[in-house]
This record gives structure tokens, sequence and C-alpha cells, in this order.
């Protein structure tokens, strides 16, 4: 079941940073298993707090928890993920409790980039789920993918987009290349700006697309549809009408006499762009324009229409 990490904490959506630092500091005093020994329900208690913290203490974090949800958020999220930036020994020194960093690192061997974090100790001794040998160990997590609204414009013609991302915990810019023709749920690449891996290197972050919709057009596929009003009486004589189309320009199509309303008009090869490099079709549905108001002269005109049988 998602969790609701503001329930959990007691606040309200709208809550400041200060008000969730009150709310957590309350409830880990109150659930620490060092004054609750013996009490499981307690110790499951402190755990989600710390979860809960860990999350809405982080702009970020709590930014993606806000925009996707509970759900989708433990679905792109693991335990490692959550708790990565977050400083136990500063907040739980802070709460007067003791944290003994001793069972967290590991004192190996000094390198170029200093002591490493032992996670698998750190989560198999807070949560004891976590488990080096298995098939969630940290380095085969799943990757950290980001979802990118594009436009149907941006899928016609390419461009780019300057994100602001925190995989670090520190937000930093990164410039995107969106390819024309580029697909929903297609995933982009964005090399070594994820989170960091077990070997102190930043693993890969992928963006996966979201087409937004449009007020226009509507996508099928490669193929574009528009609806376009046209004067009735271009459906009984035939004429040309100006339409809009993806690439900002506007084309004028023939809609022949006798056009039933609701035809579709197609003006090829200017759709979306599609794997193989070239474009789908654009289809006009054309529909009779209808006046709320007539003036004089054109209701004396229908009149006419009307008693010679049209």
């Amino acid at each position: 079941m998602p969790k609701d990490y503001y329930q959990i904490l007691g606040v309200p959506r709208n809550a400041s940073q200060e008000e969730i630092k009150k709310a957590y500091r309350r409830l880990a005093l109150k659930y620490h298993p060092d004054r609750n020994r013996g009490n499981k329900e307690a110790e499951e208690k402190f755990k989600e707090i710390n979860e809960a913290y860990a999350v809405l203490s982080d702009p970020e974090k709590r930014k993606q928890y806000d925009r996707f949800g509970s759900a989708e958020f433990e679905r792109r999220y693991t335990q490692e993920d959550i708790f990565r930036g977050f400083n136990f020994e500063n907040i739980f020194q802070d709460l007067g409790i003791d944290f003994d960093l001793g069972r967290f690192f590991k004192f190996g061997e000094r390198s170029g980039r200093g002591l490493g974090f032992d996670w698998s100790h750190f989560f198999s001794d807070l949560f004891g789920t976590f488990e080096p040998s298995s098939a969630r160990s940290f380095r085969e997590s799943p990757p950290m993918v980001l979802e990118l609204p594009v436009t149907l414009e941006e899928v016609a013609q390419g461009g780019e987009k300057v994100l602001s991302i925190a995989p670090l915990g520190r937000p930093e810019k990164v410039k995107v290349h969106i390819p024309p023709g580029v697909k929903e749920g297609q995933k982009l690449r964005l090399a070594a700006k994820g989170p960091l891996g077990p070997d102190g290197r930043r693993r890969d972050l992928f963006l996966k697309i979201k087409i937004e919709p449009h007020p226009l057009f509507e996508r099928r596929n490669s193929d574009l549809y528009l609806r376009q009003e046209v004067p009735l009486s271009t459906f009984y004589l035939g004429g040309e009408v100006e339409v809009p189309t993806i690439y900002g320009k506007k084309v004028k199509v023939k809609v022949p006499s006798g056009t039933r309303p609701g035809s579709k008009l197609r003006l090829k090869g200017l759709g979306l762009p599609n794997q193989n490099g070239h474009r789908g079709d654009l289809y006009v549905e054309v529909y009779p324009k209808v006046p709320s108001k007539l003036n004089a002269t054109q209701r004396e005109l229908l009149k006419k229409l009307r008693e010679a049988g049209l």
C-alpha cells in the first residue's frame, strides 16, 4: 500500500520545512528503539518516520513525491535513493540520540575518494531488508528515471531543453537534446548525470518522454488530425481554406464541391517524423461553420435557398 509521508509525520501537505522538522523531532524521540526496547511496533514506526523525513526534508525529493504521488514515487525511488544524502549523524546528534557510525561505515584502506559508505550494512541494520548478495543490491537497483514532458512541436522539429535536476541533492542544470520523431515512453540517456554508484562514480540518468496534448492537433502514430470549420457555401460550391500546421506555417487546402461534413482532406507529409525519417500526413476534418447570428442579407438568402429546396 502506498505510503503517505505527510500522514506519517502528521503534517499538512503545505507544511513548511520547520513544521516538518518539528514533527519529525517529536516522533523520532517518541519511537526511538532505545526508548522502546523490544517493541516491534515502535521500531517499524521509527523506520517509517525516518523514511518520510528523508523525502519531505529534501526539496527535490519532496517535489518529485508531490508531483508523482505515493505509488509512482515508490516505483521510481528505491530505499537507497530515498536515503542518499540524508545525514543521520547530524540529525540524531541534534536530537540528543546516540548514533554509532561504526555500524554503518566500513573503515578500510584510504583511497583518493576517502572512506566509503557501506550501504549494505546500513540498510540491513536499519531496515532489515537489504541483502548485498541478493538481486536487489545497490549496484543492480533500477536506474533513475524522470518524466520529461515534450510538445508536439518538439516531436515534429526536435529541440533542446535546459533542465534543473538534483540527483546528488543540489540543483544542477543540464541541456537535453530532443530528436525529431521522439516517441511516447522513449527514454533519453544522460550519461553520468544520475546518482552516485557504489564505486563513487555517477550513474546514468534517464528521461522518459511524455508527449503533452495539443490544443489543435490530435496525434495518431505519425499522423495528425485537425478539425477545421468551413463556410457552408464552400461545401456546395467548393473553394479553399487556410489551415495551420505543426511546423508553424499555414497552408491552403482545396475543398471540392459536394464535400460532406466530417470528410477528411489529406495533406501529405505534414504529420510527424517516423522511425524511417519520413513524415506522416495531416488530415483535416472539415465541418460547417454555423454563425451564432445572421445578418439581414444572410437570412434572406437562406430563405431563398429553402424555397429552392436546399
